[in-house]
């Protein structure tokens, strides 16, 4: 059975205004379904616009990719201290085998679950930009500048 486009059915209008509308209990029917349909849609992007926290400690690994083209495995601890209702402050310390090294960033909610900001190497004077991807307890971080980029994976 094929689908039938739904449409009113046009009565003739007593008041010489154009055709009236009668709507019919199918016609209805397919109405409520799909304002129901809407309003769950509209439920469903509320709830996902709504951030999701990173506000404690997360700890985990990945790599560092520097400038010169050497690569090294490196593992960080972040902490998240919220800074407004959708921002927060980071302070993370990470490890490779050649030292260690701690950045502040900023980063603010963009949508979703997706944060953005910039970072800032005091000890190496390396800024640039943090990407944050959050899914449950892990969280996926990308940093990239002009000195190289990294990226980890991170749990609560």
């Amino acid at each position: 059975m094929g689908l039938q486009k739904l449409r009113p059915e046009r009565l003739p209008s007593s008041l010489g205004r154009g055709p009236r509308l009668r709507w019919t209990r199918r016609t209805m029917l397919a109405a409520s379904l799909l304002l129901a349909g809407l309003a769950a849609v509209d439920r469903g992007l509320a709830q996902s616009a709504q951030p999701v926290s990173l506000e404690g400690s997360w700890r985990g690994g990945g790599s560092v990719a520097f400038a010169s083209g050497q690569r090294e495995r490196a593992e960080c601890r972040a902490h998240y201290h919220r800074a407004s209702s959708t921002s927060y402050t980071v302070t993370a310390t990470c490890a490779t085998p050649s030292g260690r090294a701690t950045q502040t960033a900023t980063v603010r909610h963009v949508g979703g679950n997706a944060y953005q900001g910039r970072f800032h190497n005091s000890e190496y004077d390396v800024s640039g930009t943090i990407y944050v991807t959050v899914g449950g307890n892990r969280q996926s971080v990308r940093l990239t500048s002009d000195s190289g980029s990294a990226s980890f994976e991170l749990r609560r």
